[in-house]
């Protein structure tokens, strides 16, 4: 049986944390290949992929300057092959088993997007920054308001869609904008259909390595309400 899942993992800075989460992508079954792309690190993360040996599944790239998250994704979202693709972090706030059940709906054929929901309960939650919380649930409300639909979580790294849904869509973002870009487009098209399911999350602290700052939550709202408007 042909496996579906494609698996897109954007890296920067991650050495202590990018095996660990590569062994754990690579245990699933149902991943077809794993496409990492490191965005030019400078803390030993690319001579450790280059000198690492993985299984064929793995097929690296490397960027030769730092471009961010948006970049890495549209050069990941270039060379997969499998029917259905997922976006994975090079850290371990995400675990990778989700991806089991987010992939249950497309198997099914009832949805074509699903968002994996740090903040729908249920699942174990790492209690967090009150700051980043609230920014992320002002993001989702707005996204909600504009485009009419109803997120628990726009900001989550699981994002998961089946290959012509991608196809369809161009990636303007180099930076963290990815993320609020790609969910505007997406439900833009109404024939899209998206889902939620919950998930654990394992979050950590500035001092553990977190990269996203209060700063990208400005480049999220402008990026919401322009791609409200435009392509």
């Amino acid at each position: 049986m042909e496996k579906p899942l494609s698996v897109v993992m954007p890296v920067y800075n991650e050495k202590d944390t990018v095996s660990k989460i590569i062994g754990k992508v690579l245990a699933l079954d149902i991943v077809k290949e794993l496409v990492v792309v490191d965005d030019c690190s400078n803390d030993g993360t690319r001579e450790l992929l280059k000198n690492s040996a993985f299984d064929k599944r793995v097929r690296i790239f490397y960027h030769e300057k730092n471009m961010g998250k948006g970049a890495a994704l549209r050069t990941g979202f270039g060379q997969i092959t499998g029917d259905v693709v997922v976006v994975q972090d090079a850290d371990l706030e995400y675990d990778p088993n989700e991806f089991m059940e987010m992939i249950k709906p497309i198997q099914e054929g009832v949805a074509d997007v699903v968002y994996g929901s740090r903040l729908s309960g249920g699942r174990p939650q790492r209690v967090y920054m009150f700051w980043h919380r609230l920014g992320n649930d002002f993001l989702t409300f707005l996204t909600n308001l504009l485009y009419n639909t109803t997120l628990t979580d726009m900001e989550t790294c699981y994002k998961m869609f089946r290959k012509k849904v991608l196809d369809g869509i161009t990636i303007h973002s180099d930076d963290f904008s990815v993320e609020p870009e790609l969910t505007a487009k997406m439900l833009k098209h109404k024939d899209i259909r998206f889902y939620e399911i919950p998930i654990a999350y394992y979050g950590r602290s500035y001092t553990e390595g977190k990269k996203i700052t209060w700063r990208h939550g400005f480049g999220a709202l402008w990026a919401l309400l322009k791609y409200r408007f435009m392509d």
